[in-house]
C-alpha cells in the first residue's frame, strides 16, 4: 500500500497565520527562501507528531483525531520569541518560539502516542508532496522526528523560513482551534490537509 510522509499539527487562527506568513515575506527579502507560506497550499502549523503512514490508515487516524479533539479546548497560545536555529545541512531555520504549556505538552504525547502504531519513520521521496522533490534534509527530520522532537524534547514552534529575522515585538497571544493531519512537503511544510477536527470550545 502506497505511504505518504504526514504532520499531526494544530493549525493557528487566522491571525497568527497572517503573522507568519507577513514574517515569511520579509525573510524571502533576504535570501531566496524555498518556503513561501500561504493559507491554501503551504500552511502556517504547529507539529505535534510526524512519521510515514500507509494511505489506507487515514480513516482510522481520523477517529482518533475526532476523540482526541473532543477532550481538548481551543488552545490559548503565546510566542514568546523568535529561535534561529540550523538544519542538517547548516542553513539558518527561522521560528516563531511557542510557550510550552503543560496542556500543549500533553496534547502532544497524547497525539505521539496515539499515532506511533501508524507511524514509520522510513521517508523517501516519493512519501513527501510535491513539486518542489522532497531534499535529504527534509527526509532526515523526519525520519529523526520521534527521537528528536518526541516527549521530553518537544518543541512548540511556527516555522517562519529560512534566515534571520528579529523585528517583532513580544509576547504574540493567538488561539489555535483545529487539529489536522497533512502530507508533508519539501522543508516539512503543511501542503495540504488531509483530515482536520475543531478542538472543544470552551463553553
Amino acid at each position: 500500500m502506497a505511504k505518504i510522509a504526514v504532520d499531526a499539527v494544530l493549525l493557528p487562527s487566522e491571525i497568527m497565520a497572517g503573522k507568519a506568513i507577513e514574517a515569511n515575506r520579509k525573510l524571502q527579502k533576504q535570501v531566496s527562501s524555498r518556503i513561501v507560506l500561504n493559507k491554501e497550499n503551504c500552511l502556517p502549523h504547529i507539529s505535534l507528531a510526524m512519521g510515514c503512514i500507509d494511505i489506507g490508515d487515514i480513516v482510522d487516524i481520523e477517529r482518533i483525531l475526532e476523540t482526541i479533539a473532543k477532550r481538548y479546548c481551543v488552545q490559548e497560545l503565546k510566542v514568546v520569541g523568535i529561535r534561529v536555529g540550523t538544519n542538517s545541512v547548516g542553513e539558518k531555520v527561522s521560528v516563531f518560539q511557542i510557550e510550552r504549556t503543560e496542556t500543549l505538552q500533553s496534547l502532544h504525547e497524547e497525539v505521539m502516542r496515539s499515532l506511533m502504531p501508524y507511524f514509520r519513520y522510513d521517508a523517501t521521496a516519493e512519501m513527501v508532496f510535491s513539486p518542489p522533490k522532497a531534499e535529504e534534509s527534509t527526509l532526515l527530520w523526519i525520519r529523526d522526528y520521534a527521537e528528536k522532537a518526541g516527549f521530553e524534547n518537544f518543541f512548540p514552534h511556527i516555522t517562519i523560513g529560512y534566515g534571520e529575522i528579529d523585528n517583532f515585538s513580544f509576547p504574540i497571544e493567538f488561539i489555535a482551534s483545529r487539529l489536522a493531519l497533512c502530507h508533508l512537503g519539501n522543508h516539512c511544510t503543511c501542503r495540504k490537509v488531509l483530515i482536520s477536527a475543531e478542538l472543544k470550545d470552551k463553553g
